[in-house]
């Protein structure tokens, strides 16, 4: 990544641009009643800008986050909303970032910190192992370590390595984290606000190939239901979803891997098989209940994820199902996953990732009887 050199008054100009833009977005949005077209960028960044009003202890930092608003603009227009000791860049330094937040989460403030993309975060995993996830059990309860670290993840973006990683499995095997991610623009807007909410740790893996995708919602009702949840002490953790229902197999897919699960319900559907789709949106913690009681149901189960298969989250899945499913199931469970090889060129990842057609060849070897 470049570094480029601005000038103050180039600086002050992109400062009033983007104070213009926020202003012009929050008119927008105060505006907008009902549901509206909004995409997962734009209720990611609203829970962030939703968070740093409603608590001042709440701040973000990463590269390239402030001006810039981020590589894919999740954190624009908040620099100029809240100020740069609000929402501010850091130097190429992930371990530093981790470490600065640490330190800024011991002494009460909750900071949300940014990886830019997946495989960035890895000169940081010493930091998040050693000290994020442990200080709470290290000091006997006495520290908490309420922090976000936020991370784009996995592929379908026509990306190269170090930048279309799936890395969910090294954060679910670290006890001490809890580990998130939204497959929905709702889901996006609440579970980043629970996870800032949280006085444990939570790392935030985010679909990158999803941030353009919309749906339909109130940003409005989601803040209102924010409040309403955090009053009544509810919320997403530890709560998987039924993405869509059936009844002949179930599909468990979490992240980037449920709308390719729903593209293969749908065309399962055309062939007359009604498969069930299982958002686990929390990995850590994980409900094994909503997930269970689907198999039980359907007898039948393909697990779904980018991340390659081999000593994998989709493994434990897996395990989890078989040991609390057994004498329900009636077939082994079935698993389509990355490819057990270094993330490949722009043109080779749709033979890398789980598609439709691989999601099908599974389910159709479950031991259906003719």
């Amino acid at each position: 990544m470049s570094t480029t050199i601005t000038t103050s008054s180039e600086a002050n100009g992109n400062v009033s641009a983007a104070t213009a833009r926020a202003a012009a977005s929050a008119a927008a949005t105060a505006e907008a009643t009902g549901p509206q077209p909004v995409t997962m960028a734009k209720a990611l960044n609203t829970a962030l800008a939703d968070a740093m009003s409603a608590d001042s202890s709440v701040l973000v930092f990463g590269e390239d986050v402030g001006l810039l608003g981020g590589v894919f603009r999740i954190t624009d227009g908040l620099t100029a909303t809240f100020g740069e000791q609000r929402c501010f860049d850091t130097p190429l330094a992930e371990s530093g970032i981790v470490g600065m937040a640490v330190g800024m989460a011991i002494n009460g403030m909750r900071p949300v910190i940014e990886m830019q993309f997946d495989a960035f975060a890895y000169p940081a995993f010493e930091q998040i192992v050693s000290h994020v996830a442990k200080m709470h059990n290290r000091t006997k309860g006495m520290v908490k370590l309420p922090m976000v670290i936020r991370i784009p993840y996995g592929g379908g973006i026509g990306g190269v390595e170090h930048h279309c990683d799936s890395s969910e499995s090294y954060y679910a095997h670290t006890a001490g984290l809890k580990v998130y991610t939204p497959a929905t623009v709702a889901d996006g807007y609440r579970m980043l606000r629970e996870a800032i909410d949280s006085d444990d740790p939570v790392v935030f893996m985010e679909p990158k190939k999803m941030y353009w995708t919309k749906d339909s919602v109130d940003l409005v009702e989601l803040r209102s239901s924010h409040e309403e949840r955090t009053t009544a002490g509810r919320g997403s953790e530890g709560r998987a979803a039924v993405a869509r229902p059936g009844t002949d197999a179930t599909l468990i897919a979490y992240g980037p891997s449920v709308p390719t699960a729903l593209a293969a319900a749908e065309a399962a559907a055309l062939e007359g098989r009604s498969l069930e789709v299982i958002d686990v949106r929390t990995i850590v913690p994980f409900d094994d209940d909503t997930v269970c009681e689907s198999v039980r149901r359907t007898g039948r189960a393909v697990v779904i994820a980018e991340a390659h298969g081999f000593a994998s989250l989709s493994s434990e899945i897996v395990a989890r199902v078989q040991e609390r499913c057994f004498h329900h199931l009636a077939a082994p469970i079935r698993r389509v996953t990355g490819f057990d090889v270094p993330y490949p060129a722009p043109k080779l990842e749709k033979y890398y990732l789980p598609g439709v057609d691989r999601i099908l060849d599974a389910v159709d070897d479950l031991q259906w009887e003719d």
